[in-house]
């Protein structure tokens, strides 16, 4: 079922881990899968622009059928496979409702993320600023209070929205997973934390661990003022 499936991804890259962890969680192990490099620019390859247009990770084909946004090929994977593996949308209306709702705004989560670890990648020398980069510590400083009191609020051992494993956590967790590897103290976000140690050895999780952290443990210490 899996082998006309095609995955062109890049190691710690929040898109491609979400569609990892919902083909695993989909039981769609098998998958041809292509570990490309950011650095090498190899996603602005042809073998990308044949498949996706922007020239982005991931890029992701299903027989004929291109799906390219990781929420997308994550809705997708969940719609044509929902008797198979873990369900990943609740039936209940309120988790339904919560799911959805903090998959989107771990959009702006991630984000507000990159804004800070990724600042010197994406703005140019010149164009740099202290004052710039202190607002995106202070945007992601508020946006982290949040997500710390929607945890708290549902009460230790919890998934996002609430008891089941959901679309929520599969896009949400590896937004959490970066904050840790760049250095976030898991004593000043006690509830990331928890729910980050809660997840990071499940089996669809460890599967698709980014290769390069299980080279590298240690990460880096970006976000340790935060």
């Amino acid at each position: 079922m899996a082998e006309n499936m095609t995955l062109l991804w890049g190691s710690g890259s929040p898109p491609c881990w979400r569609v990892m962890i919902a083909l695993e969680e989909k039981n769609l192990q098998g998958y041809n899968n292509k570990l490309l490099s950011f650095e090498k620019m190899e996603h602005k390859s042809q073998e990308v622009l044949d498949i996706n247009a922007r020239g982005q990770l991931p890029s992701f084909k299903h027989g004929d059928n291109n799906v390219n946004e990781s929420y997308a090929a994550c809705f997708y994977l969940e719609s044509q496979f929902k008797s198979q593996g873990t369900k990943l949308i609740p039936d209940s209306a309120a988790e339904q409702a919560l799911m959805y709702e903090r998959m989107f705004e771990g959009l702006t989560f991630y984000e507000k993320l990159n804004a800070v670890i990724y600042y010197t990648w994406f703005v140019p020398e010149e164009e740099r600023h202290d004052s710039a980069l202190k607002r995106n510590k202070e945007a992601l400083t508020a946006e982290l209070q949040l997500w710390e009191g929607y945890l708290q609020k549902l009460g230790s051992a919890s998934n996002l929205a609430g008891p089941s494993f959901s679309l929520a956590d599969v896009t949400v967790f590896p937004t959490v997973a970066n904050l840790f590897r760049f250095g976030l103290s898991a004593e000043r976000y006690p509830k990331l934390g928890e729910y980050y140690a809660l997840l990071k050895d499940r089996p669809s999780i460890k599967a698709s661990w980014p290769p390069h952290w299980l080279e590298n443990p240690k990460g880096q210490d970006t976000l340790k003022d935060i």
